[in-house]
């Protein structure tokens, strides 16, 4: 998911951003073991008979192209953008009942843990447990890169527009209690994340302001497909209800509609992102790194799906139709992830990136290894290319048509 490179302030400015949500703290958690990363290490085994110092050995960060992101931005940009004297598309009062609603802060008294998680963690063992240790890693990782960017974002539109500033604030808010949530399951099975160690050590991906729009609403409205897509699952089947984390679904996902909304009427606060023809490029382009790297993610993890009765390649369509339909309202085109090619390309990818996978598994020379990826990279970007120029499905808000509307009941 590259963007275009543009003049940005440092990067260190993110670390004054120090997580201010108490049990994130990397020394709160001096009895368990400490881990600094990632979704991709091997988490230690637990041990009932031995006490994890503050100084156990911590993970090295791994870095790949799946790997949860951190986002800067061009924040003076934003500041022009959401500048009320310059844009008088702005829609103050849409921003005012926003912040209303994130004020209302439904799910204040939402995120109570019982003696229940606990209990769940220790009968959790073998392979699922290490699977279930990365997935509240990864989503960790996740929820709290969005609280970096939000509480920056909050910071920095303070005085341009108040109420945005204050709604990014908000936002943030939801995000940590996310992050601390997840973090503190962590602790059940005797590990937490540093995020103070994610908040100077990670590498920060730059993207220009539209390009934040784009991502991060795809970003919050599949992830608002996945928890309650996972939650009608196990609340249907619950034989599978192996951690009470997931009964927390139906309320958390709300909080992602939310910030997914807000970033809809970002997006209609700027009509030039969505009423031309390179917003249907790029459209079109954020849909598919989205929806691949979720494909290509999951199909990695099939034993945690599984773990909770889901087909993992079942629950990823039906995640990648709704947020499609549902991103279809605001953008001006998306993929047509309803044709059965799509799919099938889909698979052809997770094909070739298991390949890739082996390459890097065996014992070769690093040459021979990168001779080896050479035609499986250009075969994953030919699949890739291919599915970016399928025809697309013209969609998007009314408001921003290049045309005179005709809607037709």
């Amino acid at each position: 998911m590259a963007a275009e490179m543009a003049l940005v302030k440092p990067i260190s400015k993110f670390s004054s951003v120090a997580p201010k949500f108490g049990n994130l703290r990397s020394g709160s958690y001096s009895k368990f073991t400490t881990i600094k990363m990632t979704a991709t290490s091997q988490p230690p085994p637990p041990t009932s008979t031995t006490r994890p110092s503050k100084k156990a050995a911590k993970t090295t960060i791994k870095e790949t192209l799946l790997t949860p992101r951190f986002y800067t931005t061009d924040f003076d940009e934003m500041e022009t953008l959401f500048n009320t004297e310059i844009n008088k598309n702005l829609n103050q009062a849409e921003f005012e009942a926003l912040l209303q609603e994130f004020k209302t802060d439904y799910n204040q008294t939402h995120f109570v843990r019982s003696k229940e998680f606990k209990e769940a963690a220790d009968k959790l063992q073998g392979p699922l447990r290490q699977i279930f240790v990365e997935f509240l890693e990864r989503s960790c990782t996740a929820e709290f890169s969005g609280f970096l960017l939000y509480k920056e974002l909050g910071r920095r539109l303070k005085k341009t527009n108040p109420v945005v500033a204050e709604i990014f604030s908000l936002m943030s808010r939801d995000e940590a209690r996310h992050a601390g949530f997840l973090n503190k399951g962590l602790s059940d099975f005797n590990l937490a994340l540093d995020l103070g160690f994610l908040t100077k050590a990670r590498k920060y991906t730059f993207f220009k302001p539209k390009f934040i729009f784009y991502a991060t609403y795809l970003s919050e409205k599949i992830g608002y497909w996945r928890y309650i897509t996972i939650y009608r699952h196990l609340k249907a089947n619950p034989e599978y209800q192996c951690y009470p984390i997931f009964k927390y679904f139906e309320n958390w996902c709300q909080d992602e509609n939310r910030h997914g909304d807000f970033f809809s009427a970002l997006m209609k606060a700027q009509p030039q992102f969505l009423n031309d023809w390179k917003a249907k490029l790029w459209s079109r382009f954020f849909c598919l790194s989205v929806y691949v790297t979720m494909y290509l993610n999951d199909c990695q993890r099939t034993a945690f799906y599984e773990g909770i009765g889901l087909n993992t390649k079942e629950f990823d369509m039906h995640v990648i139709i709704e947020t499609n339909r549902t991103t279809a309202r605001i953008f001006p085109a998306v993929l047509d992830v309803e044709n059965p090619e799509f799919k099938r390309k889909l698979d052809r990818m997770v094909e070739i990136n298991e390949k890739l996978l082996a390459v890097g598994e065996t014992e070769d020379a690093s040459f021979v290894k990168n001779l080896k990826r050479i035609p499986l990279i250009a075969a994953l970007a030919s699949e890739l290319l291919a599915a970016y120029l399928m025809p697309p499905i013209e969609s998007g808000s009314l408001d921003f048509a290049e045309f005179e509307p005709q809607v037709v009941y």
